[in-house]
Formats: structure tokens, C-alpha cells, sequence
């Protein structure tokens, strides 16, 4: 072999790095192959270069949906139930159907009525604010926080200023009570929680905030506090302002992004189900169904005896009362099953790599 074919054979310079003297020849930064970093990708050694997060648009648009929904579905109740002589003679008979079992079952409605107060609704705020910000969700403190005074401000104004009630039924209690007051409190306390906790905690949150607000809205009606349709109009209240919450998430209250690597990846893929989101949202569902449709049945029941002028029996109050509870229990269900879904969906962080 010729001398000048040896030397060609040989490295251009000595490698580089432990137990080597030479040092590493110069990269050509033309070059796209040299220039990139050792296992792929365009940026510069050291520096990982991320996506834009944002908020997924549909969820957002679907919110808003809601909340419209929402916004008529007050309306509405006051217009069919307040509004109306039949409406009124319906809830009547609810509410003379409440003393049904009355002075045992308000043992249990008292004590749970009297935990609703100012101070409540302060403490509610502050740790549902707290919680936020303990996850350095700036801009989510801030949404709890609307979301709790501008349901009750939202609630005490419609009640006071906007509806009115005309004694259309003959009923000696004619003042207009909705919404409720103490089921918009609960509602918004459990509603506001649910918003700010993890990703995790959600789906247990919403259960028990779920159970805290049908209990609350159903001990209203056994003390003769209010009418089905006040805790209903007051559920949707809530509904309003947690699904415009939903609506307007930003960037910097998303949940965490996934992590890298097979352990990372794992927990994403866990926190992305919602840990339980799923059985949570069929347990919801089936509340919604059992009480849905005893109310509806209970509410064509009652429209029947009242169009037919037939007399009014206790049988017939009770199962008036009955179906207002049911009506309770659906409308609670279907409103914290749909900001959990909500939440859940709006919460989760896509990612744009940049250009």
C-alpha cells in the first residue's frame, strides 16, 4: 500500500472526550446532518424546544352553548311554573306535599340549611382560591371567584328586581322565591371546587359537591323554603356561570402538559381519563335518568288531576312533592355532570409546535 493511501485511511482528527487528548473538529453549521443534535430535532444542544399550548375551540364553543342553554332555561322556568295558573297550582301541591314526614326529615334539612351563611360563601371562595393558586393558576383564582359572586349576585338580582309573581292560583304564599338563595350558595361553593382542584380530584369533587347540592336544594323544599322550580331556576344559575368559566379558560389554566418518558407518559395517560371521570359521569347520568323521569312522571300525574278539577287529596300532593325532588336530583345531575365534562375537556392542553 503507497504512503499517501495509508494516510488517507486516517481520522482527520482524534477523538474527543474521556481518555482522548485531541479535540473534536469543527462542525459546518451549513450542514443540516452535523448540525443537529444527536438524536433528532433542529434546535441547539441543551435548549428543547416546545409547542404552544392552548385551549381545544370546541369544548369552548360547546360551553358556550351552555351557558346559553342555561340563561333560557331560567326564563323559562319562570315563565312556565311562576307565570302560568296551571304552574302555579302544580308547585302548590309540591309544596303543601312537603309535610309529608315533615318533622323527622327536617332534623336532618335544618342543620344543613343553617351551615349556608356569608361566611360560608366567603370560606368557599377563599379555598376554592387558595387551591388555584397553590397550582399557580392565576387566572382561575380569578374565575372561581366570579363564578361564586356572580351566581349569587346573579340569583338575589332575578329574584328581587327582574321576576315577579302574580297570584294567578289562589295561594295565600305569593311572593316571588325564585331562585333559591341557599341551593345558588351550595351550587356555587361545590361548582367553584370543582374548576379549581387537579385534574385528578375532579371527578370526586363533583360527586360530593353533586350530593352536598341535591341535598341542599331538596331540604329547602322540606322546610316550605322553596318551590321545585326555585331550586331548579337556581341550579341553572350556577350552570350559567360555570359554563361561561369553561368558556373562557386561557393558556395559563390548562392542566399540566404530559411528561416525557414511559413513567410520564403513563401518568399523563391516567390524568388525561380523569382518574374516575368516566364512572363519575355514568353515576351523574344515571341520577339524572332515575330522577328525570319520576319528575315526569310525577309532574303529567299532577297536570292531569289539576286539568280534570278533581279533588286534591294527600295521595296527590304527595306525589307532587315527590316529583319536584325528583326534578331536584335530575337537574343537579345533569348540571355538575356537564361542567365536569366541561372541565375536563377544556382543560386539556393541545400542543402547537412551532414552525
Amino acid at each position: 500500500m503507497r504512503p499517501d493511501e495509508t494516510t488517507r485511511l486516517l481520522p482527520v482528527t482524534e477523538p474527543s472526550g474521556p481518555g482522548y487528548g485531541g479535540t473534536r473538529a469543527p462542525r459546518d453549521p451549513n450542514d443540516p446532518v452535523a448540525g443537529a443534535p444527536r438524536g433528532g430535532g433542529g434546535s441547539s444542544p441543551g435548549k428543547r424546544q416546545h409547542g404552544t399550548r392552548h385551549v381545544p375551540r370546541l369544548p369552548r364553543v360547546l360551553a358556550v352553548v351552555v351557558a346559553l342553554a342555561a340563561a333560557a332555561a331560567t326564563v323559562a322556568l319562570w315563565r312556565i311554573f311562576v307565570g302560568t295558573h296551571q304552574g302555579q297550582v302544580v308547585e302548590e301541591l309540591a309544596y303543601d306535599g312537603a309535610l309529608l314526614g315533615r318533622n323527622w326529615l327536617w332534623t336532618v334539612a335544618e342543620p344543613l340549611l343553617d351551615v349556608v351563611s356569608v361566611s360560608f360563601i366567603v370560606l368557599g371562595t377563599v379555598v376554592s382560591m387558595g387551591v388555584a393558586l397553590l397550582r399557580r393558576r392565576w387566572s382561575l383564582a380569578m374565575q372561581v371567584a366570579v363564578v361564586v359572586v356572580g351566581s349569587n349576585v346573579t340569583t338575589q338580582f332575578l329574584k328581587y328586581s327582574v321576576f315577579d309573581r302574580v297570584n294567578l292560583g289562589g295561594e295565600s304564599w305569593w311572593q316571588n322565591s325564585l331562585p333559591s338563595g341557599h341551593t345558588t350558595v351550595a351550587a356555587s361553593v361545590s361548582v367553584a371546587l370543582v374548576l379549581a382542584v387537579p385534574r385528578t380530584a375532579r371527578p370526586l369533587v363533583a360527586l360530593l359537591g353533586a350530593v352536598y347540592t341535591g341535598a341542599t336544594g331538596i331540604s329547602t323544599l322540606v322546610g316550605q323554603w322553596h318551590r321545585p322550580s326555585d331550586v331548579v331556576a337556581a341550579l341553572a344559575v350556577v350552570l350559567f356561570w360555570g359554563a361561561l368559566a369553561c368558556a373562557l379558560t386561557t393558556s395559563s389554566s390548562l392542566d399540566p402538559a404530559p411528561s416525557s418518558g414511559a413513567r410520564g407518559a403513563r401518568g399523563a395517560s391516567r390524568a388525561a381519563r380523569g382518574s374516575g371521570a368516566g364512572w363519575v359521569l355514568a353515576v351523574l347520568s344515571a341520577g339524572a335518568v332515575v330522577g328525570g323521569v319520576a319528575a315526569a312522571w310525577a309532574l303529567r300525574h299532577t297536570i292531569d288531576v289539576v286539568e280534570s278539577a278533581a279533588v286534591i287529596t294527600r295521595r296527590e300532593e304527595t306525589i307532587a312533592y315527590l316529583g319536584g325532588a325528583g326534578a331536584v336530583v335530575a337537574a343537579t345531575a345533569v348540571v355538575f355532570a356537564l361542567l365536569l365534562a366541561l372541565r375536563q375537556t377544556v382543560a386539556r392542553s393541545t400542543a402547537r409546535v412551532p414552525v
